[in-house]
């Protein structure tokens, strides 16, 4: 896989990214990779925090810094001041784009700090690390911003194994994901580093019907699965959707009412498995296998490979339910600032069984799982129960403090409905679910609290369940 610099080089054609200026995009790459090449021949390379808003200017100004060996740290636009605190104690950056202030930047140009000047012999910031480092950001839902590790190699392997799994030469991308995720960033690495095409359009735009031209037959797109559920909600778009090669999902666990509806509008659906550290997906369902009735997160990408263990660490057989764990050639190098050498391996929350097939099926997260009168319960099962009912436009259940049961099942919802009650879900749920694993409390809200990927923050809700549960609705 070439370089990043490579890649800037070979860039003469005028219309690989749609939507935007092809040109304008190598000419700024090439005009900051200039600038960041002279700032580093002083010494160390100037570590830089990346928060363009501008998708253009984002793209020419990461593989500029690529190309130029900086350590970059992608960084979300739209964090709250707390966030940046953390992020600015941990990074102690040189160079900072996106982000105008007069105490943390300069506008587009960012500003040069003077820590570099104390040490300008070390080539990376951290000692033995390939350069250049790409920091992408993880944990934000959980109040704790971390940064994987992770390299142009590592990133390139992603792009290698998805293109031999789905056995491509290029990667057209349609991206409404944000770039400054694994998701979004993901996108733009197959299609550049593929010499394929590059569409890009906020997801609030596609919805309201500002479709770009393209042949969508050509193109893949990702989605998380609460944009999903937007656009089958309007004929027009779900005509759309059906017409692209196909749909990655994934982001945050889906529910089988969603699966049914795609299938039954024949999107040709492909639910991934895979997280920030292994720089996106590591399994993915095929379309045609989704649309024949299979349900899983699909065969595992040539570049990874999974097993699943019990807490001793012995290998389990097919079929058997444990830990998930992970060895990937896109696997992150540790966590900023601490890197694992020859990380061989990567345990990660999840619980799953691989089938007869080799298909990764999740079951739930080991963190998430709720002990209520001796019984283990995964919420996995019971929201998607309680999808299926249809009769909530969103779900998540939680365990809250019981002295005697240990833990209560509590579902925290949005009723579609109004007049919808819980008494009514619940007598659905009798002929779907054990006793025990219908929830104690129920909890209706207008709405949960959900980050730009779909993923839920527990620690809200945890709040939301202890202020309803002091002051119930009579």
């Amino acid at each position: 896989m070439e370089r990043p610099l490579d890649c800037l080089k070979n860039l003469d054609r005028d219309d690989w990214l749609i939507g935007y200026n092809s040109r304008q995009f190598n000419q700024i790459a090439q005009e900051l990779y200039l600038e960041l090449t002279q700032l580093s021949a002083c010494g160390t390379p100037p570590k830089i925090i990346l928060a363009e808003r501008e998708p253009l200017r984002f793209l020419a100004s990461f593989i500029a810094a690529c190309a130029a060996k900086c350590p970059i740290f992608i960084c979300n636009p739209d964090w709250g001041t707390q966030e940046w605190q953390q992020v600015f104690d941990l990074v102690k950056p040189d160079i900072i784009w996106g982000v105008g202030s007069r105490e943390w930047g300069q506008g587009d140009k960012g500003t040069r700090g003077q820590g570099d000047k104390e040490n300008n012999h070390a080539q990376c910031p951290i000692p033995h690390a390939p350069c250049p480092m790409i920091m992408i950001p993880t944990g934000g839902s959980s109040g704790q911003i971390k940064f994987a590790i992770h390299t142009w190699e590592t990133l390139t392997a992603s792009v290698q194994g998805f293109t031999k799994y789905f056995q491509l030469k290029q990667v057209n991308s349609f991206c409404i994901l944000p770039l400054y995720h694994v998701s979004g960033l993901m996108q733009f690495m197959r299609s550049f580093t593929t010499a394929g095409k590059l569409a890009i359009l906020p997801f609030k735009a596609v919805e309201t019907g500002q479709i770009l031209n393209i042949k969508q037959s050509e193109f893949f797109i990702s989605l998380v699965p609460t944009q999903l559920q937007r656009l089958l909600e309007n004929p027009e778009l779900t005509e759309w959707l059906s017409q692209f090669n196909t749909v990655l999902l994934g982001g945050a666990p889906v529910w089988n009412e969603l699966l049914e509806k795609a299938r039954f509008h024949r999107i040709r659906l492909a639910p991934t498995y895979g997280m920030t550290e292994t720089a996106s997906q590591i399994a993915t369902l095929k379309p045609d296998d989704f649309l024949s009735g299979k349900i899983s997160s699909g065969q595992i990408l040539p570049h990874a490979k999974v097993t699943i263990r019990n807490q001793q660490g012995k290998i389990l057989n097919s079929n058997q339910i444990g830990n998930i764990v992970i060895y990937a050639q896109s696997l992150a190098l540790g966590y900023y600032p601490q890197t694992k050498e020859n990380q061989a391996d990567f345990q990660v929350d999840d619980l799953g069984f691989l089938d007869d097939q080799g298909h990764l099926n999740i079951v739930g997260r080991n963190s998430d799982k709720i002990i209520t009168g001796g019984e283990n319960i995964y919420p996995a099962e019971i929201e998607s129960a309680i999808q299926a009912t249809q009769m909530v436009a969103d779900i998540c259940v939680i365990g809250i403090p019981d002295k005697h049961w240990g833990q209560a099942l509590t579902a925290i919802y949005i009723p579609r409905q109004s007049n919808t009650s819980a008494l009514k879900i619940q007598t659905l749920l009798k002929d779907k679910l054990s006793k025990f694993k219908i929830p104690k409390y129920w909890i209706p809200q207008q709405n949960l609290p959900r980050n730009s990927q779909g993923k839920i923050n527990r620690q809200q809700l945890q709040q939301i369940a202890r202020e309803f549960l002091q002051n119930p609705i009579t």
